[in-house]
């Protein structure tokens, strides 16, 4: 028997449609509802690739005894926190300040009227149970404590708070960033902070960023160390390409094996940046690593990106990807699976599970070609085992992320292969996903989903049309940049600067989400200040340049107190300390275009983060008012010939026509 999640697009709610448990999507038909019966609503929050949440059905869900407690004395409402991040970020709030802390699967008990009065995360069933006893004998017996602790959550949720308005971050700012990430940096191990850790790979590009316009050694010192020990580490899938979530312990060892779009994009570029700015072969190689791995695993068949992969197969966590000395023998035979566990660290005692090891890389071996034939054959093997399932919605903000990752990785790595796919994933966005100057959030098999697009949906996709413009020039990409970033400023901000995470006509929630921190990806402000950035250097426009600049006010207090939650917001500041640059090159197609295809991939490869790089053949229109991209307006061919034009805020250097005077130009 179905619940009312059976017309769901989401893959997490499918998930839950056959559980006995009453579930209905969120909605104000669950809430009038719970208003009918007079019950509290229980809500559950999680996503598809979510290990716990996996755990928490399969005890109590699909519990019948359980879900009957649970149908009895609430009204129970699923949430795919990918599909509704606003509903995800105002209860995560709550639980949070209930709690001190988070996570998922997120379990809440709401009043008929959304106010939460009890919060937790994962619950083992005979808790759990316990705990659905004593919430509905709580409502019964005393009923205005529970309203009156909702109602103060809410007050507590909705109080005015400061998040840097009016102030603009600098030098001073990035300095002390830098500081605080020193003081956390684990510099045998890489990485900040203790266990679990997580990739920070907004803050690679911030300290590589900074490291570029400052010489600051301990800025590259910390990004490298940090890059190569997860590089080499089990949370880097070895033989397939791509990352897990994150690492359970210090050493970057045992992954959580979830493996997520927005992680790899973000990745590839950071991989990508780093190799740009040392040439590190190992970066190099990992960034490629992880652009087949998203084309080979994410990929959908409308040319969009799924959004993660499950961490378990066969009911347990990480299966698909562990291996134990005698499955390396039977697979390799005696002597290369001898050399493999020698290689990736696979040992009788195991670091994993059950005597089977997470594969590692501690260095590279000493036989390229060996290692490549057995790393081929593992990989065939692995196909043969069933894999984890894949949540194959597609999300726009994550989407925009690989459109960017994508189109800079082929550009910089000669791989057109891979500019087109973020091509077709961009083409997918702009079709189906846009309408105007709106977005939605996701959509699945060709179908748009119902949930709004939220501030990041906006931004990332913005962010991927300009990267993908500065990649092939083509003016589409940054005019549809152009329509979000307008809805962003017409609805996403207010008349004192602030920016919120849902638009001012989205469906009101017991608050308006307005959190300005990076986490798993850059927040919803801090992409919007770089899309806004790159987008004004384009066009020349001062409403976005002030409006990007507004949005880096809360990097001021966070840079000092916590730099980790501010990477992007740093990354779009050090734009700023640089410049920020607009780099435009025009020359001529056909026979003459070597020289021009020199010069763009010298801007790509050498301008700082956040440089505003537009190609054009030179036929722009003089006036800048009639010009799709008004930096290319004016810039004429020299003598037939391609040129680069180094700009500042539209003042722009002589012309330079060979690519080593450009990289000079471009070299602090």
């Amino acid at each position: 028997m179905s619940n009312r999640l059976a017309d769901a697009t989401s893959p997490y709610l499918l998930q839950h449609a056959d559980n006995p448990v009453d579930w209905r999507p969120w909605g104000e038909e669950a809430f009038a509802e719970a208003r009918r019966r007079d019950v509290p609503v229980l809500l559950s929050v999680g996503y598809a690739a979510c290990h716990w949440c996996h755990v928490m059905a399969h005890e109590s869900f699909e519990d019948p005894a359980t879900a009957e407690r649970m149908n009895d004395g609430f009204v129970n409402v699923k949430v795919d926190r990918e599909e509704r991040p606003d509903v995800d970020a105002v209860y995560m709030e709550a639980v949070q300040a209930m709690t001190g802390q988070g996570g998922w699967p997120m379990t809440a008990f709401l009043t008929p009227d959304g106010a939460p009065f009890y919060c937790g995360t994962y619950f083992p069933r005979d808790h759990f149970n316990r705990l659905l006893e004593a919430v509905a004998r709580v409502w019964r017996e005393e009923r205005d404590g529970v309203l009156d602790q909702g109602r103060r959550v809410v007050d507590a949720l909705a109080a005015p708070r400061t998040l840097g308005e009016g102030q603009l971050p600098g030098a001073e700012e990035a300095a002390a960033a830098v500081e605080g990430l020193a003081r956390d940096f684990d510099a045998r191990r890489g990485g900040f902070g203790g266990a679990p850790k997580f990739p920070p790979s907004m803050l690679f590009t911030f300290l590589l960023a900074h490291h570029r316009r400052t010489g600051d050694e301990r800025a590259l010192l910390m990004a490298r160390t940090t890059a190569e020990a997860m590089a080499r580490g089990g949370i880097h899938d070895q033989i397939g390409g791509g990352f897990a979530r994150y690492s359970v312990d210090a050493d970057w060892t045992v992954p959580h094996f979830e493996k997520m779009l927005y992680d790899n994009a973000l990745l590839l570029r950071a991989y990508l940046r780093l190799w740009r700015e040392t040439g590190d072969v190992l970066a190099r190689r990992t960034a490629l690593g992880i652009a087949d791995w998203m084309v080979t695993d994410l990929l959908t068949s409308e040319g969009g990106f799924a959004s993660a992969l499950d961490a378990d197969s066969e009911g347990e966590e990480g299966r698909y990807y562990v291996w134990s000395p005698a499955e390396l023998e039977r697979v390799l035979g005696p002597e290369d699976g001898a050399w493999a566990a020698g290689v990736f660290g696979v040992t009788d005692e195991g670091t994993f599970e059950h005597g089977t090891s997470v594969l590692r890389l501690p260095e590279d071996p000493d036989d390229p070609e060996r290692f490549e034939r057995v790393r081929r054959a593992l990989l065939a093997e692995r196909a043969r085992r069933v894999p984890p399932a894949r949540d194959d919605k597609v999300v726009a903000a994550w989407n925009g992320l690989a459109v960017a990752a994508l189109a800079e990785a082929g550009a910089l790595l000669d791989r057109p292969d891979l500019v087109e796919r973020a091509r077709t994933a961009a083409r997918l966005l702009a079709d189906l996903h846009m309408d105007g100057g709106r977005i939605a959030r996701t959509s699945r098999d060709g179908a748009v989903g119902a949930s709004a697009g939220v501030l990041e949906d906006y931004a990332d996709a913005a962010e991927g049309f300009l990267a993908l413009f500065s990649v092939t020039g083509e003016q589409e990409w940054t005019a549809a940049a152009g329509r979000l970033l307008d809805t962003v400023l017409d609805r996403f901000t207010d008349a004192s600067g602030a920016f919120y995470d849902t638009a001012d006509d989205a469906e009101a929630l017991i608050n308006r989400p307005q959190d300005p921190t990076d986490n798993a990806v850059p927040s919803g402000r801090f992409a919007a200040a770089g899309a806004l950035l790159t987008y004004s250097g384009l066009t020349g426009s001062q409403r976005h340049r002030r409006a990007a600049e507004s949005a880096l006010g809360p990097v001021v207090p966070l840079a000092a107190k916590a730099p980790r939650f501010a990477g992007w917001g740093l990354a779009v500041t050090e734009t700023l300390l640089s410049g920020p640059l607009e780099v435009a090159v025009v020359g001529p197609g056909g026979e003459g275009a070597e020289i021009t295809r020199e010069l763009h991939r010298t801007a790509l490869m050498t301008a700082p983060f956040g440089t505003a790089v537009a190609p054009g053949d030179g036929g722009a229109p003089d006036d800048p008012e009639d010009a799709p991209v008004p930096l290319l307006a004016g810039r004429p061919l020299i003598g037939g010939g391609a040129a680069a034009y180094v700009c500042r805020g539209f003042t722009c250097d002589l012309p330079v026509r060979d690519a080593v005077s450009l990289q000079e130009r471009l070299t602090p």
